[in-house]
């Protein structure tokens, strides 16, 4: 289970190089001063964990609440490629996501340790957390050959020493390599060194001298240990062929060579000259040059020449990888004598790694509405570059409104410059710049889509303020009259126009009654037939209404004018024309030339030329004798009247608009041609009048004379059946001994004022001299017709009857029409 880590010695010493202590304490100085970063923590787990295993609760650790992980989106970023470890943000736990091994994430380094970042927004925070990855014992001790090979000469000098390969144990601290062990034998004994890096070596010492004549071969196993639980080793076989006398080894000038290779540079680049001499002579003094063995692989970078000791680069050396490259060479002579020397070469790093963009975050669509310095993205740069090569600096290309800020180490936030405007910039490109200082400097470019997403912010627009069409009057309801059109520079729905007729009265009623609007095309209709001579135009007011939350709408002035139609027939004012009287105009037989008899006056309610009137004489008694005055109507005499003229004269004048087609009305006009009154009257008093009207009027009464006699008839016929009744009944009862019991019939009643009959009427007809109309009067119930009976007399009945000219009635009704 993962722990958290507290300070105690560990007995095993931390390997750091100057320039990661003061990148470390760096990234401890900023995280501590900068207030994103917030908290920072450290956990230490065991290598080969599983899958899913609990690292630590860092909700717990860093005082965060659940509730604020998941809303803050807590999550890793790393710039790996492998993401050991997952955040569990509905737990706020940290557990193992990739198996861990330890070898492979750091090789040979301790302390061994990733450090990623937990990152949270509303608002920004930043949790650095380092897991240390604590070793356990999974690798043996290894060499790089099975099998070594000396050639000693038997005068070697007592105490020679003879570098043998080194185990790599992939392991550290307790569980790496710890010691080497040599098989019990007379002549060589085995010393250990430890190397300043902390790796160790072992020399064979001789510490007996040689006799190749008792024993020409030794056979020796070297064992490496490491000090884990259970204990691992490995093994290499050595063997050892003595050689004839040669007594003195190659010694080297210098026991460490310093140089310096500027990384990639090219194979062959030559480096630094090692020297050794040996004292001998001949073929015993010849010193050839080889790499130790004593750290396999690293050696494999550089070429020597045997010959003369000259070091090149034989594969590209990479900065980033190797800061700094020890290794041993040694110097041999042709009697196997050696000696070595330690090289150290500092890579200097080149400028040949360009920053790399990771994106954390990015967000699109966003609002158009949103205020300048809203978030839109978390990106993280790095560059694995050191010193000014690795300083890295972010830009924005082109002229767009976004600015990039930097508040955390290698992150930086893209942020809005300004407010933006869908309508004017619907979606953009964002290119971020990542350049560092080295020189010929490197960048990268990454390019964000961006889309801006739409709010209602605009309301629909009239290319015009006022619409104006026109009508013709007598339309058929539901036409269409024009159409109005608004434009929204919104999207989608906010985009939506929806046209809506506002509320208001013409001529005190309702708009709606009048004319409608279609909702989605704008299509204005008429409602129900104009007619000019009621309303000549119609002024309202179309609402435009979008269709986002909340609508915005505007407004437009629409103006309806009514054009006139020829549909209504010229309206005689004079003369009146009535059809129960006689109206003439007197003309005196001494009347001159243009004598002005009358004037006939007639409008159009129509208008413009549809109301221009003209008057022509249709008809007349004596078309000599007048005139009608086109424009004005006026009928004057065109000859001196004279005594053989009719005294009765009739003149048809036709009233003729100007429409098309034209519309027309006629008078007849009556004029007397008399010097006097009586004159006219007389001739006037027979006037005929008309046959047809003369002939239904006789039906009628005829017919209504005809009922009331009938029903006359029938009453009297009743009376005098119920009387001769009355009076056989009361014959018979005058005669008998029985008592008199009178007799009432049905519905008698021996109050005055009414009758055995209960409907009696009078019936009135009324006739006028001149009048063109007769009046029948059904008159009322017959009160005045009185059954009196005599109480002294049983059989005797008395009808007083009351009648009444039709003359002297009061409320007698006379029509003229």
């Amino acid at each position: 289970m993962a722990f958290k880590e507290h300070h105690r010695d560990r007995g095993v010493r931390w390997r750091l190089f100057g320039q990661m202590r003061a990148a470390v304490w760096l990234f401890i100085f900023q995280f501590i001063f900068l207030n994103q970063a917030e908290a920072q923590i450290r956990y230490s787990i065991p290598e080969e964990m599983k899958k899913g295993s609990l690292v630590g609760n860092v909700a717990q650790d860093l005082g965060l609440d659940l509730k604020r992980l998941r809303s803050g989106r807590a999550r890793i970023v790393t710039g790996e490629n492998i993401q050991y470890t997952e955040l569990k943000a509905d737990k706020g736990t940290l557990v193992v996501n990739e198996r861990i091994d330890r070898e492979q994430l750091c090789g040979d380094v301790t302390p061994c340790s990733f450090t990623f970042e937990i990152l949270l927004e509303k608002p920004m925070e930043l949790h650095p957390v380092t897991i240390e990855v604590l070793d356990v014992n999974d690798n043996a001790p290894t060499f790089q050959n099975s099998h070594l090979e000396f050639e000693i000469s038997e005068s070697a000098a007592l105490g020679s020493r003879f570098v043998l390969e080194s185990a790599d144990d992939a392991d550290v601290g307790e569980n790496g390599l710890q010691n080497y062990i040599l098989t019990p034998n007379d002549n060589f004994v085995l010393k250990q060194h430890v190397n300043p890096d902390g790796s160790k070596y072992a020399e064979m010492v001789l510490q007996k001298p040689l006799d190749r004549e008792a024993q020409p071969r030794l056979s020796l196993k070297l064992l490496a240990v490491d000090g884990g639980n259970p204990q691992r080793s490995g093994t290499v076989n050595i063997d050892v062929n003595i050689l004839d006398a040669n007594d003195n080894a190659p010694v080297f000038n210098q026991s460490v060579y310093k140089a310096t290779v500027i990384e990639n540079a090219p194979k062959g680049t030559y480096i630094v000259t090692v020297n050794a001499s040996d004292i001998d002579s001949g073929s015993n003094g010849m010193v050839t040059y080889s790499f130790s063995k004593s750290k396999a692989g690293t050696a494999d970078l550089f070429d020597i020449d045997e010959n003369t000791g000259r070091i090149y680069v034989a594969k590209e050396i990479d900065f980033e990888k190797d800061k700094k490259i020890e290794f041993r060479v040694e110097a041999k002579d042709q009697g196997g004598l050696t000696d070595s020397s330690k090289i150290e070469i500092e890579v200097i790093d080149v400028n040949d790694n360009a920053p790399v963009i990771n994106v954390m975050s990015f967000t699109s669509p966003v609002s158009e509405d949103s205020p300048a310095g809203t978030t839109i993205g978390i990106i993280n740069v790095k560059d694995l570059d050191s010193g000014e090569n690795g300083q890295v600096r972010c830009t924005i290309e082109g002229n767009v409104p976004f600015k990039i800020k930097s508040n955390v180490r290698n992150y930086y936030a893209l942020v809005t410059d300004a407010a933006l405007d869908r309508e004017n910039l619907s979606e953009c490109n964002i290119t971020v710049i990542a350049s560092d200082a080295g020189s010929p400097p490197l960048s990268t470019k990454r390019s964000f889509y961006l889309k801006v997403s739409d709010v209602n912010d605009n309301a629909p627009v009239f290319p015009r303020g006022v619409y104006s069409a026109f009508m013709v009057e007598n339309n058929s309801p539901g036409v269409s009259v024009l159409r109005v059109n608004a434009r929204d520079s919104d999207e989608n729905q906010n985009a939506r126009v929806s046209y809506i007729l506002e509320d208001c009265e013409i001529s005190g009623s309702p708009v709606s009654e009048y004319v409608s609007v279609n909702a989605e095309s704008g299509v204005i209709h008429a409602v129900r037939s104009f007619d000019y001579e009621q309303i000549k135009q119609l002024v309202f007011i179309v609402k435009a209404q979008d269709g986002g939350s909340p609508p915005l709408s505007s407004n437009v002035t629409v103006k309806l004018m009514i054009q006139d139609q020829n549909d209504n027939p010229p309206q005689v004012l004079y003369p009146v024309q009535t059809g129960g009287s006689l109206v003439a105009e007197m003309v005196p037989r001494s009347a001159d030339v243009g004598y002005l008899v009358t004037k006939v006056v007639a409008v159009d309610v129509d208008s413009g030329q549809n109301a221009w009137l003209s008057y022509k004489l249709q008809k007349a008694t004596d078309r000599a004798l007048f005139e009608v005055g086109l424009q004005n109507g006026e009928i004057r005499t065109i000859r001196q009247v004279t005594d053989k003229d009719a005294v009765k004269q009739r003149l048809t004048v036709i009233v003729e608009d100007n429409g098309q087609p034209s519309r027309s009305a006629t008078v007849i006009v009556n004029v007397a041609v008399a010097d006097s009154f009586p004159e006219v009257l007389s001739e006037f008093t027979d006037f005929p009048h008309d046959k047809e009207y003369n002939d239904n009027l006789t039906f009628y009464l005829v017919l209504a004379l005809a009922v009331v006699s009938f029903l006359f008839i029938t009453c009297l016929v009743v009376i005098i059946s119920v009387k001769i009744y009355r009076w056989r009944q009361s014959r018979i009862m005058y005669h008998s001994n029985l008592p008199v019991i009178p007799y009432y019939p049905p519905r008698y009643s021996d109050t005055l004022g009414t009758g055995t009959l209960p409907h009696v009427y009078n019936y009135e007809v009324c006739r006028t001299t001149d009048s063109r109309k007769s009046d029948c009067k059904f008159g009322r119930a017959g009160s005045q017709n009185v059954l009196i009976m005599d109480p002294s007399s049983t059989g005797t009945m008395q009808r007083i009857q009351s009648e009444k000219s039709i003359l002297d009635e009061p409320d007698s009704p006379l029509e003229v029409s």
